[in-house]
């Protein structure tokens, strides 16, 4: 072979510049790392990455979120993923701590019933997913559709 000739790789050889996949960060409380950025894929990316039991809670959540407002728009900001509908605003955000995940509606105080976990912003209101509870979907898709009915929260 001609010393100008390129070879061919071999098969197991890496080619330059590329690495193993790394798996996300996970912060205090095991809530993932993600970049922020707009739409389904960055909230996929996060919910994949919700460690242990919370990723199936996270995977049901936006699924009930998607049936519940077909129209909803998506976006990671904070490490946390966020729902809302286009020229309203947020209503919904949810984050992973070591136990639960809390589940923010940013209008709560103004669904009916009201969530049952305060804030201390007079209008939001949580609800916390522990490991092997069942939520209740009808009421939580209650919330939602009430809180998607509402101005959302503009950053």
């Amino acid at each position: 072979m001609a010393a100008n000739t390129p070879r061919k790789p071999a098969k197991d050889e890496k080619k330059a510049g590329q690495s193993a996949p790394t798996k996300p960060v996970l912060l205090s409380g095991g809530n993932p790392q993600i970049a922020k950025g707009d739409g389904d894929a960055p909230v996929q990316a996060y919910i994949a990455a919700m460690p242990s039991w919370k990723s199936e809670a996270g995977r049901r959540l936006d699924a009930l979120i998607v049936r519940t407002v077909p129209d909803v728009q998506k976006a990671v900001k904070w490490n946390s993923p966020f729902y809302g509908i286009e020229g309203q605003g947020w209503f919904l955000s949810f984050h992973c701590f070591a136990k639960y995940i809390k589940v923010a509606f940013f209008r709560g105080a103004s669904l009916n019933p009201v969530p049952p976990v305060d804030s201390k912003d007079k209008n939001t209101r949580y609800f916390h997913i522990y490991e092997n509870e069942q939520i209740d979907e009808e009421q939580v898709a209650n919330w939602i559709r009430q809180a998607a009915a509402l101005p959302g929260w503009i950053p």
